[in-house]
């Protein structure tokens, strides 16, 4: 790569359900170029995004991507080669919704610009500072040993918030991502404690179609019982269930909400369970935290859905959370009230500005 003051960072995010690039500029400022997703996965869908783009794409002199989990071995970003390829290909088991359309977009775009690096950006990477009596599974010893251990996700988007608000302004912290997928993390000055999701992003709060965390009885009943097998397991942990198999219907929020104000009963059962389950963790990481300063909403739902914030705050009275109804109808930066004891913001995400600043310090070392 040419010495520039500047490098065009092409960010890439191969979802579960959706394919996102961002183009950015990144050196002694930061401009966005250009930004584009469809609601498929795959190289077509790839294909879309980067004509959308158009031939702002081929200015880009490095390629970034979220890669959803690292597995034991990878935390930080690295240059993506042949090997590294082959270390995700072996986690695909610890995320099958994420690795193998995140590994497709890595192998597609290896292809398309062969010639520029291209670097892995892990969203597990944020919660390596978690200590042993958050990320260690109540399993024998001799499992733990192979990989079986809880590490979190979400964490380029911990990142950005961490970086946007600063580390000392947050405190004690607890930042709940809310969208398709969900989770809360507790943070202590701009470290990771603690966080939901676990050995998977299936693990931990409910989600659009994610069970989040369930009684192992339950799975064990369904093998046993009904004659569930791996795949099927998978299919409905994974596909049929949250908020989606609540409601019977839509687990998209919007969805929902509106549902729900129809007088559905079903759409209301899913959001009250949804908004039981985020308060409670958020109640249980203060205790965590042995403090609680802050809370920020982010993510699709989490900035944008007034309503699911308010009645997740409503129940965090006890913690001295006190909303103010029109900052937060407003999506204001901070939503809490004067005199709330403690600071609630509602913030967008930007996991490709992280992404684009990664791969930058990568290929330039």
């Amino acid at each position: 790569m040419t010495a520039t003051s500047a490098d065009v960072v092409l960010c890439v995010n191969g979802g579960s359900s959706s394919t996102k690039c961002a183009l950015y500029r990144v050196g002694d400022r930061e401009e966005l170029l250009g930004e584009a997703a469809v609601d498929e996965t795959g190289p077509e869908a790839l294909d879309a995004v980067l004509a959308r783009l158009g031939a702002a794409a081929d200015e880009a002199t490095a390629v970034g991507h979220r890669v959803v989990h690292g597995g034991p071995s990878h935390v930080e970003p690295a240059r993506i080669d042949d090997r590294l390829v082959a270390d995700l290909e072996a986690v695909v088991p610890l995320a099958p919704l994420h690795q193998p359309p995140g590994l497709a977009a890595i192998a597609a775009l290896r292809h398309r610009f062969p010639a520029l690096p291209q670097v892995a950006c892990f969203d597990t990477g944020f919660h390596r500072t978690m200590p042993e009596s958050s990320w260690r599974l109540p399993l024998p010893a001799a499992l733990v040993e192979q990989g079986l251990r809880r590490y979190g996700f979400h964490g380029l988007s911990c990142e950005y918030v961490v970086g946007a608000v600063g580390a000392d302004t947050l405190g004690r912290a607890v930042i709940a991502h809310l969208g398709g997928g969900a989770s809360v993390t507790a943070v202590d000055h701009g470290r990771s404690v603690d966080t939901t999701m676990g050995l998977t992003p299936t693990g931990g709060l409910v989600m659009t179609t994610r069970s989040g965390d369930l009684d192992p009885g339950v799975l064990i009943y369904l093998v046993r019982e009904q004659g569930y097998d791996a795949d099927r397991l998978e299919r409905l942990v994974d596909r049929d269930a949250g908020l989606a198999a609540l409601s019977g219907a839509s687990g998209d929020m919007r969805d929902l909400l509106a549902r729900r104000a129809a007088g559905d009963h079903a759409a209301s059962l899913a959001l009250a369970v949804y908004t039981a389950r985020v308060g409670m963790q958020i109640g249980a990481y203060a205790a965590r935290l042995g403090a609680l300063h802050t809370i920020v909403f982010t993510g699709g739902v989490g900035a944008a859905a007034a309503p699911v914030r308010a009645e997740i705050c409503a129940g965090l009275a006890v913690l001295g959370v006190e909303l103010d109804a029109q900052r937060n109808d407003a999506d204001a930066a901070v939503i809490s009230a004067d005199a709330s004891g403690v600071t609630v913001r509602a913030m967008p995400t930007d996991e490709h500005l992280v992404i684009a600043r990664h791969t930058r310090a990568v290929v330039r070392t």
